[in-house]
């Protein structure tokens, strides 16, 4: 995955109480080849009108939308089923980092596993952000992980990114589990050396 380190960007607001990963993604579109791409699937029911076209009230399409690499988002964003489809195709669009005040649980987890940093501030933040960013649209944010903050425009302040330290390690050096456990190789079969002469039977 992507190491993230530090995002600094202009942010779409994506309103919306209990947006769930079918929102995100919808289910029909989990068979489709991820290495094509997920991120054009994403909010696809709500980010299109009935006859399919793209809907320019939708926050995403607007103009200067396309290079945001940053979401605002309401409570209990990415709800729902388990689906990891929904933090790929936030992460293929390009987003990099979700800011809101509550996150599903599921959803909050796969997004650590696969570079996306979930931000939770709180609630007011989140609203005068919001408020700030519908009469500033070009207002920028910075998150930054190796302070372990978020800077917000005009007088909003900064405030701290806070999780999990092997999370927060992974991210920064853009590492997955897997990869993580590679750069313990050494150490891995020096150890299977070592087992395989104290017990020899092992090896039949």
């Amino acid at each position: 995955m992507r190491a993230f380190v530090r995002e600094a960007s202009k942010v779409v607001v994506i309103p919306g109480m209990n947006c769930d990963t079918d929102q995100i993604i919808p289910g029909r579109f989990l068979k489709s080849d991820r290495a094509q791409g997920y991120g054009q699937y994403l909010f696809h029911d709500i980010r299109r009108t009935s006859a399919g076209a793209l809907d320019e009230a939708f926050p995403l399409n607007q103009a200067g939308a396309e290079t945001a690499t940053i979401l605002l988002v309401e409570d209990n964003f990415g709800c729902g089923s388990s689906r990891e489809g929904a933090v790929y195709a936030l992460v293929d669009h390009g987003i990099r980092a979700v800011i809101g005040p509550s996150f599903g649980d599921i959803f909050y987890n796969n997004a650590l596993k696969n570079g996306l940093l979930p931000v939770r501030l709180p609630s007011e933040i989140c609203h005068s952000l919001a408020t700030h960013l519908a009469h500033a649209k070009d207002g920028e944010v910075v998150v930054d992980l190796q302070a372990a903050e978020v800077v917000l425009p005009g007088n909003l302040g900064t405030h701290p990114v806070v999780i999990d330290a092997f999370a927060r390690d992974c991210i920064l050096r853009g590492l997955d589990e897997i990869d993580m456990t590679f750069t313990f190789m050494e150490h891995i079969q020096d150890f299977e050396a070592k087992r395989l002469a104290s017990h020899p039977w092992l090896d039949r």
